[in-house]
This record gives C-alpha cells, sequence and structure tokens, in this order.
C-alpha cells in the first residue's frame, strides 16, 4: 500500500556533497542504494557537465542534461550503485582530484511487468509511495493513440523529461503545467528555449501510465527503432511538488506553497527563451538567503549571485527580481523535493 503523506523524505531522496580524490572512491551516507543519480562538478569550469546515471542503464551510461549527446560509455566514472551510495573510478567528471561535487540520488526500486496491452520493450522501475519512475524503451513512431502505453505502475504523473539514448537528440520535458497545452508543448532541459509547440501529442498524464508520440528528429520521444529513457515524477505530500507560479520582477519576490521545507528546488521560466533551469539545495547552502546555483542547462562551475532564494518551511521565497526565476508576468515552472515535509496522516490527502 502507497504512504499517503512521506515522514522522512531522505529515504528516498537525497543530496550527497564529496570532494573527488582522483582514483578509485566508494562515496557514503547516501541513505539508500539510489537508482537515479545526477551529478554536477562544482568547482571545476573546464566543461564538466551534468551527469546523469541511473540503475535501468547500465551504471557506466552517462547522459548530459547540459548537452543533446547521446548516451556515452565511460567506464572509469561510475562504477557502482551501493547499499549507501555509490562507487567511482577515477574520471575526472565525477573524481576530480580535489573537485567539489554535488550528487542528488532518488530512489526508485520496485519493477514493473509491463502487462497485456502495454509497451513490451519497456523496462520500469517505479516508487509508487513517491510517484517517481524510471522507464527505457523503444519508439515505434506512432503518433496516435494506439501507441502502447509504458506502465508506470499507477504513479500519479505530473512531469516527464525524456532523452534519445542512441543518437543525438534534445532532451524533452513535458508537464500537466504550463501557459499552453500540456499535450503539445514542451521544453527542452539542455537550452534557455521557451516552450515550443510539438505540434502534436507528446505523452500523456495521469494514473496509466506514459505514451510517448512525438516523433520530431530534434526533440522527439518516440522516433521509430530509436532508444529512450524517461524520468517520470509526479507531485507527492510531504515529499515533493510540481507545478508554476507567477513572477513578480521584484526583488521581495514571488512566494511558492509546496506544503513542506524544500531539500531542493529546480526552476525554468517557460515564456523567456533566454532563461536557464535554475537549481538550489539545502546541502550547499545550508542558511537563508541562499544563493549557490548551478543551471542543469550548463557545464558552468557554481556560482553565487547576490541574494537569491529562501527556503522556508512551507515553500520557498524569492530575492531577486531575476527574469530566470521571477519574471513579471512570466509563468515558472518549478520541481521540489523535501527536506522536511509539513503534513499529518490524514488518509484523505494521497499526493
Amino acid at each position: 500500500m502507497a504512504y499517503t503523506t512521506i515522514k522522512k523524505p531522505s529515504d528516498y531522496f537525497n543530496t550527497k556533497l564529496y570532494t573527488g580524490n582522483g582514483s578509485t572512491q566508494s562515496v557514503t551516507g547516501v541513505g539508500f542504494q539510489p537508482d537515479f543519480a545526477w551529478i554536477k562538478n562544482r568547482t571545476n569550469v573546464s566543461g564538466f557537465g551534468h551527469r546523469l546515471l541511473d540503475s535501468i542503464r547500465e551504471v557506466t551510461k552517462e547522459l548530459y542534461s547540459n548537452a543533446n549527446n547521446a548516451e556515452n560509455t565511460i567506464t572509469d566514472s561510475l562504477t557502482s550503485f551501493d547499499t549507501d551510495g555509490f562507487s567511482f573510478g577515477g574520471n575526472t567528471g565525477v573524481n576530480g582530484s580535489g573537485d567539489d561535487y554535488v550528487a542528488w540520488n532518488w530512489l526508485c526500486n520496485t519493477s514493473i511487468s509491463q502487462g497485456v496491452g502495454y509497451d513490451a520493450t519497456a523496462t520500469v522501475k517505479a516508487n509508487l509511495d513517491t510517484n517517481m519512475a524510471i522507464a527505457t524503451y523503444t519508439g515505434d513512431g506512432d503518433t496516435t493513440s494506439s501507441r502502447p502505453l509504458i506502465d508506470c505502475g499507477g504513479i500519479l504523473i505530473d512531469l516527464i523529461i525524456y532523452k534519445r539514448l542512441d543518437s543525438t537528440s534534445n532532451w524533452c520535458v513535458q508537464s500537466r503545467y504550463g501557459t499552453t497545452s500540456s499535450t503539445s508543448y514542451h521544453l527542452r532541459l539542455n537550452t534557455t528555449d521557451a516552450e515550443i509547440n510539438g505540434t502534436g501529442t507528446i505523452g500523456n498524464f495521469g494514473s496509466s501510465g506514459i505514451r510517448p508520440r512525438y516523433t520530431n528528429a530534434n526533440d522527439g520521444n518516440n522516433i521509430n527503432s530509436a532508444n529512450y529513457v524517461a524520468y517520470v515524477f509526479g507531485s507527492k505530500k510531504g515529499f515533493s511538488k510540481i507545478g508554476t507560479y507567477t513572477g513578480n520582477g521584484n526583488a521581495d519576490g514571488t512566494f511558492v506553497y509546496t506544503g513542506f521545507k524544500p531539500a531542493f528546488v529546480m526552476v525554468k521560466n517557460t515564456n523567456n527563451a533566454t532563461a536557464d533551469w535554475t537549481m538550489f539545495d539545502v546541502k550547499r547552502n545550508t542558511y537563508n538567503i541562499m544563493d549557490k546555483r548551478l543551471r542543469a542547462n550548463l557545464s558552468n562551475a557554481e556560482d553565487a549571485p547576490l541574494g537569491f532564494i529562501d527556503f522556508t518551511s512551507n515553500g520557498f521565497k524569492w530575492r531577486t527580481d531575476s527574469f530566470a526565476v521571477n519574471g513579471s508576468g512570466n509563468t515558472m515552472i518549478y520541481m521540489a523535493f523535501a527536506e522536511e515535509p509539513l503534513v499529518g496522516d490524514n488518509p484523505c490527502t494521497a499526493r
């Protein structure tokens, strides 16, 4: 039975800071064996991008949120997901000597079998307690509703991040929240672009699964015979919140209610074509005002714009007029994960 609320978010999502040693290294203290790890070099500016790794693809297979590259095999990068963290070789992207790193980690440990009527090519792991799943599958080129669903275990879906594995292609981010129709518009994780009209249904939301149906060569998630990964997220009381807010363009910025104290927040301005995907977490900044920024679409090292964001007991508040996160009248999409919940055990509040 899935939990109605999450009492200890760090059992399912945790941020780990570590320093590279340029050799082999095991990093512990995550609190669980990760199924999805997003790793970034915080200090080295020599083109070290974001590494996205998961337990369905081989551990040596890397993707980069700041690039449209195909999946890359790096044998001396991540070498294993361990019971309390992960182990590395000496690759400078994840373990450069003396470099500081952040790793955002998610637990997603239940295998979901694809039954009759579902996509037989798909391999899925899902966490029914936290509304999160990872899926790999092969596209069939079908743009209609006859394209088989991918069963994600009945989780309630709010946002899907797709990436083609076997060729260069932009990351395709689809959400039920946006300035226009959520079924035909998407964002690109690796660029600053505003919402883009996909001229066709990209997928679907709810609890029935995902149905990728977009065959554009630059952004598609269902090109015939192409291989893909999808990272699937839904809001969950006490653990995660995906939604939108409107910026006010003022240094006394917009407050966004999440229902918990955030551990991690990522934001994108959906209207502005030059706005970065901006990321903050409570481990790199341990007190307000928080200013240590990373950007998912850039390989840049961590920087610290003056006065940016407060994490509060029930949400987050902007302390900047930056158009990237608080542009006047613009719609921002965000994804937040909890450090501490602000919820009870009411069985009627399933999300």
